[in-house]
């Protein structure tokens, strides 16, 4: 069955279903009981009276039939169109533009959907549906609202009149499943080699900072070395948006930031979660990711006895990374002197993992950088590229071959392995 006659059916049988005079009295799995019922004699009408159409609709399995009660229960209670995109497993973004354009990602890639909602009312229904669920509101005095659905998806939404072709739904959805090692292997993020490495850099304590773009894998990876944390330690977690799905530890705190209330009071900002959790008698630090002035309360944390701590920036490489956090402190710190915020993230950050989405949309390792000392000579911080991501031969423009390659630079900074007593040449 094609999308646009499976859409058809889900709007034929949405009207059948609200035309049943007693629908408000109706339990959820009444509901979905009256969507199948009114499917069937759908179908057996079709039997009937309709040969062409019952060809179609004798094809249908048993996986397309619950899919379509699904989308006709959404499509009254639920969220509509919205609640059959978030019942595909496989979606891993979804971006609405408007109530006519909707897009999904589906492994890597971005496809255009034909499903859409019936009219613009109905998705800023829906839109206010899930925002409330959450304890918030949006409307023209309030237009931008980040906020997360039952499953844990980020979501942001923006209103007119800031968003001019109607209401705009951007979703980043995340695997129930947290992210491991073994499956970065699996999807030639990393290497095995490069997997021993990161275990014991993370379980020696280095501070470690994970960059790159946007849809690069930042949190997926952070997830996944979070699985080499001794399990009895005590970690702390900030975050925007709760994303991270952390497992193997016992003694963990999750915290979260809160966005202002309407009449503007209320907000709780990473800084002040930062200085929180330092009272907290944390051994590592986990910061979802910074973009602002909390870069220097994390720099201070990891420079005060929280070694081990991670975190990840947007940028577009290690050295553009280093720059980010300049700009980030100085947002926190005006006054402060170049040189002081320079040696203060030479000395904060041990490790810097670089992470692209390379032209054919694969999310790759790239780099592997040791922060080294800030040099008063050249005003800069010196870094010691470990790894690099090196396509081999097989490699074309529209497919990406390779993997990250030891550089013959030699690990300097090795204290923290050496207190470890770890005498293994990284």
């Amino acid at each position: 069955m094609t999308e646009k006659v499976k859409n058809e059916l889900i709007s034929q049988l949405k009207l059948e279903v609200q035309a049943h005079v007693d629908l408000t009295a109706l339990t959820d799995s009444e509901l979905s009981a009256l969507a199948e019922s009114s499917l069937e004699q759908k179908v057996e009408w079709a039997r009937e009276y309709n040969p062409a159409a019952y060809r179609e609709l004798s094809t249908i399995n048993f996986r397309e039939k619950q899919a379509i009660i699904s989308a006709v229960y959404e499509s009254i209670r639920g969220l509509g169109v919205l609640g059959q995109i978030i019942g595909d497993t496989d979606i891993t973004e979804v971006m609405i533009n408007g109530y006519e354009d909707i897009f999904i990602e589906k492994a890597g890639r971005l496809h255009k959907m034909e499903s859409r909602f019936e009219s613009r009312k109905e998705l800023e229904i829906i839109i206010t549906k899930f925002v409330s669920m959450a304890g918030r509101q949006v409307n023209e005095s309030e237009p931008i609202v980040d906020t997360r659905l039952e499953d844990g998806s980020r979501v942001n939404v923006v209103m007119p009149p800031i968003a001019l072709n109607g209401p705009i739904v951007t979703i980043r959805r995340f695997p129930k499943e947290a992210m491991t090692i073994d499956k970065l292997i699996e999807y030639g993020s990393i290497t095995p080699e490069v997997a021993k490495v990161l275990e014991l850099l993370v379980s020696c304590k280095y501070n470690i900072f994970v960059s790159g773009g946007t849809g690069s894998g930042k949190t997926t990876f952070l997830n996944a070395l979070s699985n080499y944390i001794p399990h009895d330690e005590r970690v702390i977690t900030i975050e925007d948006s709760a994303e991270l799905q952390i497992k193997n530890i016992d003694n963990l705190v999750r915290l979260e930031t809160r966005n202002a209330g309407a009449d503007g009071r209320g907000e709780i900002s990473i800084r002040e979660l930062i200085k929180s959790a330092l009272r907290m008698r944390p051994e590592r630090i986990v910061v979802g990711e910074v973009r602002g002035a909390e870069a220097l309360d994390m720099l201070q944390a990891m420079n005060t006895g929280h070694d081990g701590s991670l975190s990840t920036g947007h940028a577009n490489s290690t050295h553009d990374m280093l720059s980010r956090l300049e700009t980030m402190v100085l947002q926190g710190a005006a006054g402060l002197p170049l040189d002081a915020i320079r040696q203060q993230i030479a000395s904060a950050l041990d490790i810097i993992i670089h992470l692209s989405r390379l032209r054919d949309k694969s999310r790759k390792t790239v780099e592997i950088v040791e922060v080294l000392d800030y040099n008063q000579a050249t005003r800069t911080i010196e870094t010691n590229p470990l790894y690099e991501f090196v396509e081999d031969k097989n490699s074309t423009q529209k497919k990406v071959s390779g993997s990250l390659i030891r550089t013959k630079n030699k690990m300097i900074n090795t204290d923290k392995l050496v207190s470890a007593g770890i005498d293994k040449v990284i």
